[in-house]
């Protein structure tokens, strides 16, 4: 026994020692490269907290770009998905809804050009970002609701089109809320 619990109060030790440790230090040091220094970005408007980059946000009017929906209504204190598989009844009628509302508010749009990302929950319900797709196919319903031309609406969004981290991880995103923020202070 005395052979077995020994190395086993080592190994605990060095594990502890570690994952407590040096482990928290060495994600702490990472996160410092990031953008923001791994702190997250409060979205100020004249002052006033509007709300958070990392986290998304609920719009619905045609005048704005719309998040990708959300399982836990934007929710941040208890984030998640449906846990609704792909074939199950009620995933389908809300992916449907979703489809039918995004036909109800832009004609112009076929459902064949609708990205998933528009009609399904994230894993986490909060993503704050769209695929430039995805922000691409709104463009011509706010056009129309702000009075703008599509090329306006178009290269503002194109000038938020963030790229991947260092040309490798991720995708190419746009924030939804920056976005829509931007485009109340170029068309109120």
């Amino acid at each position: 026994m005395k052979q077995n619990l020994l190395p086993a109060i080592r190994m605990t030790i060095v594990c502890i020692v570690f994952f407590c440790g040096l482990y928290t230090v060495l994600i702490l040091a990472a996160a410092q490269l990031a953008p923001e220094r791994g702190n997250g970005e409060t979205v100020l408007l004249n002052g006033k907290v509007v709300g958070y980059a990392l986290e998304g946000q609920n719009f619905t009017n045609d005048k704005y770009f719309w998040s990708r929906p959300s399982a836990v209504a934007y929710n941040a204190a208890g984030s998640g998905g449906s846990n609704k598989g792909p074939t199950n009844p009620d995933y389908l009628k809300d992916v449907q809804s979703r489809i039918d509302t995004l036909l109800a508010h832009d004609r112009s749009l076929k459902k064949e050009d609708i990205p998933s990302e528009l009609v399904t929950a994230s894993g986490s319900g909060l993503d704050p970002d769209l695929s430039p797709v995805g922000a691409h196919v709104q463009v011509p319903r706010i056009a129309r609701a702000r009075g703008l031309s599509e090329e306006k609406v178009q290269a503002l969004v194109d000038a938020h089109v963030q790229k991947a981290l260092f040309g490798l991880f991720g995708t190419q995103r746009v924030n939804v809320l920056k976005l829509n923020l931007d485009l109340d202070a170029m068309h109120p």
